[in-house]
């Protein structure tokens, strides 16, 4: 993707999650390349969770990806999509194979979720088992020297504004930062750049990229919603932001663990989020 207005200097860093297009990754590479991008954000491939793929999947999957020229901006873990009420060790362990797959990648940030709850007990009630498990995850990032994203995803205990900061700041670890994702926000009911971005700027590391309407939830391509996107990328812009942009459209399908739009619906949200770009003279490649 490219942009031609006044300040087209500025460049951010295009990336997908290559499982949205299809299970290939030599097709998930080959829609990302069309867009424009080097990079490709890794959750599943042959329809396999990142966490689960064996050493020689692996090397294959980055005989592939080196193949095709492309980096990859983040392992897209499933960590902490999962009960608090199980081990801490549970949790760790498995962060333990998607760094090892971050190591094998190339890349230093893997993404990461703050845990679900059970039907009836508050956010509050988990809170203090929350930190617990963020801190032993953080801990074992510093050792591996790669760096967590937590995303603002619904019904986690970090879900909305407030609660995503007790996160960051109770953690306390250059190992934790923040993946910001509008239409999440938009389905719990916060005005992204209104509500969120005072309190959460000075944290995020990394832009994932999707829309969505307050009316229902539904997600929507970039600038098409109620997800304040135009505002967000220019205060990023503003901030001197020159990191990763990563298309997440889930125009087809969501679900617990991840989502899906085709080759065709991934086209028309990678477009979408050049438009925008565009409007503020930012390129992404």
């Amino acid at each position: 993707m490219s942009s031609s207005s006044a300040g087209g200097d500025i460049a951010w860093k295009l990336s997908g999650f290559g499982d949205e297009i299809d299970e290939s990754p030599q097709v998930q590479l080959a829609v990302l390349e069309a867009l424009g991008a080097r990079h490709i954000e890794v959750r599943s491939a042959w329809g396999v969770n990142i966490v689960d793929l064996d050493a020689e999947q692996l090397a294959g999957l980055k005989g592939i990806i080196d193949g095709a020229g492309f980096g990859v901006s983040a392992i897209a873990s499933p960590i902490g999509k999962v009960d608090v009420t199980l081990p801490v060790e549970h949790e760790v362990e498995r962060l333990a194979r998607a760094i090892n797959a971050a190591h094998v990648l190339g890349s230093r940030y893997v993404r990461i979720f703050s845990f679900y709850r059970g039907e009836g007990i508050t956010p509050e009630a988990i809170r203090d088992e929350v930190i617990v498990r963020m801190r032993a995850l953080a801990d074992l990032a510093e050792r591996e020297d790669v760096v967590l994203l937590h995303e603002n995803e619904k019904e986690i205990y970090g879900d909305v504004p407030e609660r995503v900061l007790d996160i960051v700041e109770s953690v306390g670890s250059d190992a934790l930062r923040l993946a910001w994702d509008n239409a999440n926000f938009v389905q719990c009911g916060v005005r992204p750049f209104t509500d969120a971005w005072p309190l959460l700027h000075e944290h995020v590391e990394y832009l994932q990229v999707k829309d969505a309407l307050f009316a229902d939830g539904t997600v929507v391509p970039a600038g098409e919603g109620d997800g304040q996107l135009l505002e967000t990328v220019t205060a990023l812009r503003d901030a001197g932001y020159r990191g990763f942009a990563s298309l997440e459209p889930h125009l087809a399908d969501g679900f617990a663990l991840g989502g899906f739009s085709g080759p065709r619906a991934f086209g028309t949200a990678g477009r979408a989020f050049d438009r925008l770009l565009t409007t503020i003279g930012v390129s992404a490649a």
